[in-house]
């Protein structure tokens, strides 16, 4: 593994020197480093004209070590699940915004940008919805109204939405969420459209995972981006979820992926990566996971037009992983001590930091 020997010593030795205090948390990073102090990812992200981003969610705003690192570390803030329609609409047509609007508080407060995540999906969606059979003309109405209710509440204080996410299965088909059975394959355009109406100037974009990659499921991306683009529908940009996992290899077509989304006059980002690996964690999975993030980040950088990289939380305290993939984990930069992992150094690296 190139470089590895080196990294894990580089990373023993920032890992005393976090202790000490020598990497910047704070607004007062710039001010920090001319007095030698380390830059934050999102300091050097933005050196690159790129963004550095978390997810987060309203139950761990409480844990104030947490918080504090959130809003120092980073530039950006994705909700987890308080912009989702279980959340923004637990009854049709009366919304419910309070959990979006307080991480839409703290990123500004922190001077941070917020990505909307997310206005259609197939998953979370509140039983109103699912516990009953639609007309094509009743559910086109609904979602109209949610995309544009959400879209108008947050017009001004998030950059860009999730308007459409998971649309299609691993075999490049369209997913059979209600929907597409009840709207077919338009209602992806139609919300795309509605979002432009009640905010003309935030980036839409679609978002998956398991795109990262070039095969069926991102090809059917490139091909569905291709015709709406032809047909005037406002989109801006594809997010690769980046859901990686050890044991099944590293997306080593993602650079060229990333690049023929370019090619149609498209943002990228990578919007919620995390490496999970199969447990324990050891020293040899750890320094493989670190050279995956360096990669991913070494290849978002080489296309001028993905535009920044989250990680779906920063911190194994609060990963997802544990509770869907029984038996894997440890697969953020952060362990859940708050302390920084290999991959954390390697983020910092690839970015041009020490």
């Amino acid at each position: 593994m190139r470089k590895t020997a080196t990294r894990l010593r580089l990373a023993g030795a920032l890992a005393a020197a976090l202790m000490l205090g020598g990497i910047a948390t704070g607004p007062t990073a710039q001010a920090d480093e001319r007095h030698g102090k380390e830059p934050t990812l999102a300091d050097l992200a933005q050196r690159h004209g790129r963004y550095f981003g978390s997810a987060t969610d309203n139950p761990e705003l409480v844990d104030e070590p947490y918080k504090a690192l959130l809003g120092s570390e980073f530039d950006q803030i994705t909700p987890g699940n308080g912009m989702k329609w279980y959340a923004t609409e637990p009854q049709q047509g009366v919304f419910d915004f309070s959990q979006g609007d307080e991480i839409v508080n703290l990123a500004r407060a922190n001077r941070q940008k917020v990505r909307g995540h997310t206005l259609v999906w197939h998953s979370q969606l509140p039983g109103w919805l699912t516990e009953r059979e639609w007309t094509a003309p009743e559910l086109r109405a609904v979602l109209k109204k949610h995309v544009q209710a959400e879209v108008r509440h947050y017009r001004g204080k998030v950059f860009a939405w999730d308007v459409v996410n998971e649309a299609f299965n691993e075999d490049g088909t369209y997913r059979e969420s209600v929907f597409y059975k009840t709207l077919g394959p338009g209602y992806i355009a139609d919300a795309l459209r509605w979002a432009h109406q009640a905010d003309p100037r935030v980036k839409l974009y679609l978002n998956d995972y398991n795109i990262e990659a070039i095969g069926p499921k991102s090809d059917a991306y490139y091909k569905l981006a291709k015709e709406l683009k032809a047909k005037g529908v406002p989109l801006h940009g594809i997010g690769l979820q980046a859901h990686l996992a050890l044991q099944y290899g590293y997306p080593t077509t993602l650079e060229d992926n990333l690049r023929r989304f370019s090619r149609l006059g498209l943002d990228t980002s990578l919007t919620e990566v995390d490496i999970r690996m199969q447990l324990p964690a050891t020293e040899e999975k750890l320094a493989q996971q670190a050279e995956w993030y360096r990669d991913l980040t070494e290849a978002c950088l080489a296309v001028r037009r993905c535009v920044g990289i989250t990680l779906w939380d920063y911190t194994d305290k609060y990963s997802w992983i544990p509770a869907f993939f029984p038996g894997e984990g440890a697969a953020l930069p952060w362990d859940e001590q708050l302390a920084p992992k290999p991959a954390y150094f390697a983020l910092r690296e690839a970015l041009g930091g020490r």
